[in-house]
């Protein structure tokens, strides 16, 4: 009955094809065009030189881009304890059972990350301004003028400074993504919890985390790849200034290719910005695994691995054993 429903493998394929050609299209053919443009000087005309791995020497030795390559490590940071975190905090509060208007609150939440980023930078840099803006506006009205700085000219808090934009936006989207795994969450073994007299902070460390670290780490990996390749708010902030206090990778590469004509080192730092996400992004699940998991379930997961060799070991001496049987006859 099942096999008569299912359709032909060519009516497959033919539904596939088109959504997967755009994908190539629009993900691997510009990843293969930047790697092969990378081994030449380029500027942009009819005329390119090989250069072999020149560009990715220069950009070994490259200060400005190793600069930002921390710039983005530290949004990376900090945007993964503001979004995720409160994020999480606002979902135990949101789905809290004194908590009323839940849908509300979820709406309002995610309302900031519907604007666009553009639109975000220029909000914040109304709110950043020394003469009509509200930080200092506040100030003045407290009675700390002393304190009113034109903000983003400090190199030492502007990274910090640009981060906060980022963070305000994006808490309701990862929100609306954790209460969708929190909420899948069955009530019984909460409120077993609760009546074993387990607090507030124990239930979320001890049975809301570990039960949604499958989410969680897909929040950890939108949040890297999103903050690795940060640029629009930041440009219209700052454009990675003062100096290059707030340059990210992709500033850089955008600096290099379009402002200096270089597309060939342009097409090698994207590159760049490619491995160094991966790298990141796989390093980081690895810590979120190793800390989301307790001790017993790691010593589990060892002696069913030990397990599995041991399995794997003996079917190999049985097969040799049996083909010197075989051999002996």
């Amino acid at each position: 009955m099942l096999k008569s429903i299912r359709p032909k493998n060519s009516v497959i394929a033919a539904y596939l094809i088109i959504p997967v050609a755009l994908y190539i299209f629009t993900v691997f053919a510009p990843l293969v065009a930047a790697l092969f443009y990378s081994f030449f000087e380029w500027k942009g005309g009819p005329t390119k030189t090989f250069n072999g791995l020149t560009n990715y020497t220069q950009l070994f030795n490259d200060e400005t881009f190793w600069t930002s390559f921390q710039h983005n490590l530290f949004l990376v940071a900090v945007c993964i304890v503001g979004q995720i975190g409160i994020a999480f905090i606002m979902v135990l509060l949101v789905n809290s059972k004194l908590t009323k208007w839940k849908g509300i609150h979820r709406t309002f939440g995610f309302f900031p990350s519907t604007i666009s980023a553009v639109c975000i930078g220029y909000i914040w840099l109304m709110i950043y301004d020394y003469n009509k803006g509200l930080l200092n506006w506040i100030l003045e009205a407290v009675g700390r003028e002393d304190a009113k700085k034109v903000w983003l000219n400090e190199p030492g808090i502007i990274m910090l400074l640009v981060s906060i934009p980022l963070i305000w936006q994006y808490i309701g989207y990862y929100m609306v993504i954790l209460l969708s795994a929190v909420s899948s969450i069955s009530t019984e073994v909460l409120e077993s919890a609760e009546i074993d007299g387990a607090t507030g902070i124990q239930r979320a460390r001890y049975i809301v985390l570990p039960l949604i670290k499958n989410t969680l780490l897909v929040c950890v990996t939108l949040c890297i790849a999103g903050n690795m390749k940060a640029f629009d708010n930041i440009y219209v902030m700052t454009k990675g200034g003062p100096g290059y206090s707030s340059m990210v990778m992709a500033m850089y590469g955008y600096k290099v290719s379009f402002e200096q004509s270089n597309l060939g080192y342009g097409s090698c730092i994207s590159v760049g910005i490619f491995v160094l996400a991966l790298a990141v992004i796989g390093g980081s699940q690895l810590l979120l695994n190793y800390f989301t998991t307790d001790k017993y379930d790691r010593d589990e997961q060892k002696r069913l691995k030990q397990i599995e060799k041991e399995r794997k070991q003996a079917i190999r001496l049985r097969a040799k054993a049996a083909k010197g049987g075989s051999a002996n006859v």
